[in-house]
């Protein structure tokens, strides 16, 4: 496994059932942070495989699929995120779980 990077991963999906694949896809691969956002931290090829599997589900003229990079899983990514009001659970996984 190569060194893994942390990504933010959010969307819109217009159809209720593509929306339960798309989040149900999403749990595989990293924790919820707020609805329809997850943290994941992946290898690239993870991401490769999240990608793939992600442009199977949606229609890509109807829904939408935003993937920031926040840079290596080295401790420091935490500094890059600011939260305000309730902080989600700490995870300390820090590999990929694939359904």
């Amino acid at each position: 496994m190569g060194k893994l990077r942390v990504y933010i991963v959010s969307y819109d999906i217009s159809d209720s059932k593509r929306l339960y694949r798309v989040h149900k896809t999403m749990k595989g691969f990293g924790e919820p942070v707020h609805y329809s956002v997850f943290r994941c931290n992946l290898s690239d090829k993870d991401k490769i495989e999240l990608i793939a599997i992600l442009s199977e589900i949606i229609k890509h003229d109807e829904d939408r699929i935003m993937i920031i990079d926040l840079g290596f899983l080295d401790g420091y990514v935490d500094r890059r995120i600011s939260l305000i009001g309730v902080h989600p659970e700490e995870d300390n996984n820090e590999s990929a779980i694939i359904v």
